[in-house]
């Protein structure tokens, strides 16, 4: 009695002991199969998010799935909502390094380079070629990760895999060719095989061929010769005096080009007046330091830079062909400026662009050489921003490097003055009472009546004159 009594005793000890622990809940034996159970599937939820965290190859796929990143059509300008899908340089599947281009988006003004922002792998995208696309759209899915190693040998090996079984075919044909003959003349001597070009060798050895294969020849040759008399009188012959047409889509920058020349000639008041320069001073000036100034400078001396300078002092001389008219309607405001960014016309393939050279009142004749060789060379590549383009105040179109001799330029708005230059011809010139052959350039300057009167048209022209035809008055 005593013993047992000791032994409850010591039992309900452990219990009261292993409650305040907090490792049994309740005494009962059903409560502890339960908490026996509970601590099991605990046991085995750690085991199982153990084993979890030892994959990390699950882990770094799924992650890698959730970082492919969208790329969308950037930004290209403020007036700028939509463009179109030139071209793609890359396709699905293709891999590309960190700010590659990947596509270009032509638009009204300038083509935009769309490059990936991070190296990766093409997987998928939103858009053809010639599709309009609007900015902030999705255009491709990059999937972030290393070039895949070896890629181009498993290339090379399918490629070259190709080409053998392109070549076996061939040579099954030819083996199918031996073995039909052998099959009909079971009953005669079996010939050896032979290839085709040393058939007819093998036939000097035999007897010479029947009536029957003679026969089979010329009517194989007249298939042959019917199939191509037929052939050659399918093909179609092209009619004589026969004309085509082909229909090209306007680009958008061409579509630009035209509204843009339609506003000008239905807003302003456009008239042209002429000059006639005398050269002699300023080829002089050239042939004299072109030379020395491309092999200290690097720099070709040519008339543009000359006539640039020139046509800033000018502007000075007559303001209103450096202002614009701003404001409601065709405009209430005169707009003068102190300074000259002039827009240089250069031609490209996709057609007439004009970069500005900024502040080219203070500039020297070389450094105005320098920045109209690079913004020809930014036209010429491609690579013109939209700033590069924006607010001219004054622009020189130089026809003469075509040949033209004499035309009327059209205003480049909201510019309210373009100069023309053309080609210098050797013209018959009276200097001081006599007759000259110097070499002669026509000048044209179109003008925004609206703006200016033909005074001040005039003057500037004479003005412009005046510098180019005497040099050192304009270096002063």
């Amino acid at each position: 009695m005593f013993p047992r009594s000791i032994a409850q005793s010591s039992a309900r000890a452990a219990r009261s002991l292993a409650l305040r622990s907090g490792s049994v809940r309740m005494v009962t034996p059903a409560v502890a199969r339960r908490t026996l159970i509970t601590a099991t599937a605990q046991k085995s939820l750690a085991i199982a998010a153990h084993n979890m965290t030892s994959l990390p190859a699950q882990r770094n796929f799924s992650s890698s799935a959730s970082r492919k990143e969208i790329v969308k059509v950037p930004q290209m300008a403020e007036s700028i909502t939509e463009g179109t899908l030139k071209q793609w340089n890359k396709k699905v599947g293709d891999f590309v390094q960190a700010d590659e281009e990947v596509a270009t988006i032509e638009t009204d003004k300038i083509d935009v380079s769309v490059n990936a922002p991070q190296s990766g792998t093409i997987v998928e995208v939103f858009a053809n070629e010639e599709d309009t696309v609007e900015v902030g759209k999705d255009l491709f899915k990059l999937e972030p990760g290393e070039a895949p190693a070896g890629g181009a040998k498993k290339e090379e090996k399918s490629e070259e895999k190709k080409e053998d079984k392109k070549e076996d075919k061939p040579k099954k044909e030819e083996s199918k060719q031996q073995q039909q003959p052998e099959k009909k003349g079971d009953d005669k001597k079996p010939a050896p095989a032979a290839e085709p070009e040393s058939r007819p060798s093998a036939a000097n050895s035999t007897p010479p061929p029947s009536k029957p294969s003679s026969s089979s020849s010329s009517s194989s040759s007249k298939s042959s010769s019917s199939s191509g008399s037929s052939s050659s009188s399918s093909a179609p012959k092209p009619a004589a005096g026969s004309r085509e047409e082909n229909r090209v889509k306007m680009s958008r920058m061409r579509l630009r080009i035209a509204e843009r020349l339609k506003q000008s000639q239905n807003t302003a008041a456009s008239l042209t007046t002429f000059n006639e320069i005398d050269m002699s001073n300023l080829m002089a000036f050239r042939a004299r330091h072109k030379d020395r100034i491309l092999k200290e400078k690097g720099v070709k001396l040519g008339f543009m830079s000359a006539f640039a300078k020139a046509s800033a002092m000018a502007l000075k001389d007559v303001p209103a062909a450096n202002a614009s008219i701003e404001g409601a309607g065709l405009g209430d405001t005169i707009v003068y400026r102190d300074y000259v960014d002039l827009s240089v016309a250069v031609s490209t393939d996709k057609g007439l662009v004009t970069p500005v050279v900024r502040n080219l009142e203070g500039m020297s004749l070389i450094e105005i050489e320098e920045a109209i060789a690079g913004l020809g060379k930014k036209a010429r590549d491609n690579k013109l921003t939209l700033e590069d383009m924006s607010g001219g105040t004054f622009t020189i179109s130089n026809g003469g490097v075509f040949g033209s001799l004499f035309g009327t330029p059209i205003l480049n708005l909201p510019g309210s003055a373009i100069l023309g230059m053309h080609a210098v011809k050797d013209k018959a010139w009276v200097v001081n009472g006599k007759v000259e052959i110097r070499p002669i350039m026509v000048v044209a300057l179109t003008y925004d009546h609206r703006l200016l009167d033909g005074r001040e048209a005039v003057t500037f022209l004479v003005k412009l004159k005046q510098y180019i035809e005497d040099m050192p008055s304009m270096l002063l």
